[in-house]
């Protein structure tokens, strides 16, 4: 393989430690054009394997990864291999899950706003219907037929708080009230469904086992309400995802397997105590997954100082938006490379800088990370302490990226998306996703068109 495993002590925010050597950053960087994002495969395996076994004493316990998170087919083949199902949101995914040889309950269908088009492909593949509003039902059996399984979101609204990464579950557009849930339930067994699940997702990175065992007793509550008042029998309860992954070093790494026994002792309580069960107890998770398996590689391009201390790179918001969108912390780790970067020239490492001292309103010593798009959001990091002093060649690790990072990219001011490439268990690493380039950005539209002569609307050449 190109690299050898190496657990180079780093004080870095991981689940496992960073899992490469600085002479492998730089190699990787030099032999594959930055920017780009590389995930790392054992990470992805073992904590897969560390979920499954935290949910052990759920027999039929199944993590349903949140395709959103990362949608590559390889990544998605490892999860399959690992016994993950899909957890879709658009039309677009359940064809990714199709392809990647996904059908029936491997696949749970959690859309808001859900044309009908994508409702009929979620029938057509067998796929866990689960619906997000009260509305969908009538519309879906006048249109489609409801399937003999359908599940429904619930927002428990003022009863929980959620975060800044899904809102205050009040103020979201996700789910239905508790009336909503019930009258649902009993309209869909109304309209000849058999078989019920029920859902939520109130909280997203969270890193408190508390709060997802209270996510835990709210559903299983629920599922006894739903029993007493309706006499409906619920099969599947998904808690969502939401457990977090320590972007920042220093904090703690959840503990998955204290979240596992408390959920099974609150469904021996709540569930089995209460002849509720045999209940099927699923997950979504996907940022915990992927997250820490991915980095974003880029290289240090230009410094600049003016009233801050400036470090621009390669990579801009398209390529990981969450700094720029969420004030998301991402930790950086600056890797030394002096020697000259093939097909790359940049400024003298020693380039003259101006003396800002007079100017500057932060102390030195801190940077902003910065990319090259027209938007003054586009920043890596803020004020962020970063040593070694970056200079331009060195690369530039951007951590936890592994998750909604090449899935959230775009294309402002033109900017082809990065590849994506596979660290293998083995050594070996593999392209899983070609760079874009100008002409895949060029291909939906067509300039011999465009360039025609328009006339007004008096009938003469506008040109």
């Amino acid at each position: 393989g190109l690299l050898s495993r190496c657990n180079k002590p780093r004080i870095m925010p991981k689940i496992n430690d960073f899992p490469y050597t600085d002479a492998q950053v730089v190699e990787l960087a030099e032999k594959y054009p930055t920017p780009f994002h590389i995930y790392h495969e054992e990470t992805i395996r073992k904590t897969v394997q560390g979920l499954r076994d935290a949910f052990s004493w759920c027999p039929n316990y199944r993590n349903y990864f949140a395709v959103k998170a990362t949608p590559n087919p390889h990544i998605m083949q490892i999860l399959k291999e690992e016994g993950c199902g899909a957890d879709c949101s658009s039309g677009t995914e359940l064809v990714f899950s199709e392809r990647c040889g996904l059908e029936g309950e491997d696949i749970m269908f959690t859309s808001n706003n859900t044309p009908l088009k994508e409702f009929r492909k979620a029938k057509q593949l067998g796929a866990i219907v689960n619906l997000d509003d009260l509305t969908h039902v009538e519309f879906l059996h006048k249109e489609e037929g409801l399937p003999e399984l359908i599940s429904f979101r619930f927002n428990p609204g003022p009863g929980r708080t959620g975060n800044v990464l899904i809102g205050d579950p009040k103020e979201a557009k996700f789910g239905t009230t508790k009336e909503q849930l019930l009258e649902g339930y009993k309209r869909c067994r109304d309209l000849g469904v058999k078989r019920f699940g029920l859902h939520t997702m109130v909280v997203s990175n969270c890193l408190k086992v508390e709060e997802l065992l209270e996510t835990a007793r709210m559903l299983f509550t629920l599922v006894a309400e739903i029993k007493t008042e309706l006499g409906i029998s619920i099969e599947l309860v998904n808690l969502g995802g939401g457990i977090g992954i320590p972007y920042r070093p220093g904090e703690s790494v959840i503990d998955v397997k204290a979240v596992g026994t408390g959920i099974g002792e609150l469904y021996k309580e709540l569930i089995e105590a209460k002849g509720l069960g045999p209940l099927r107890v699923v997950t979504e998770c996907g940022r915990y997954i992927t997250g820490p398996s991915g980095m974003l590689f880029t290289r240090v391009t230009h410094r600049k100082k003016i009233y801050k201390n400036y470090v621009g790179v390669d990579a801009c918001m398209a390529n990981l938006m969450r700094p720029g969108m969420y004030d998301a912390y991402h930790h950086i780790s600056i890797i030394a490379n002096e020697k000259p970067v093939p097909g790359m020239p940049l400024p003298s490492r020693d380039a003259f800088l101006p003396d800002n001292s007079k100017d500057l309103i932060r102390k030195t010593g801190v940077f902003d990370v910065v990319g090259g798009l027209c938007e003054n959001n586009d920043k890596f990091a803020v004020d962020r302490p970063l040593e070694p002093e970056p200079k331009p060649g060195d690369v530039a690790v951007i951590h936890d990226s592994g998750a909604h990072g090449h899935s959230m990219g775009f294309n402002y001011n033109g900017k082809p998306r990065s590849a994506e490439y596979l660290y293998r268990t083995d050594g070996s690493v593999v392209q899983i996703r070609r760079a874009e380039t100008v002409e895949d950005l060029f291909s939906t539209v067509e300039f011999p068109d465009a360039k025609r002569p328009r006339l007004d609307t008096n009938g003469s050449s506008s040109k």
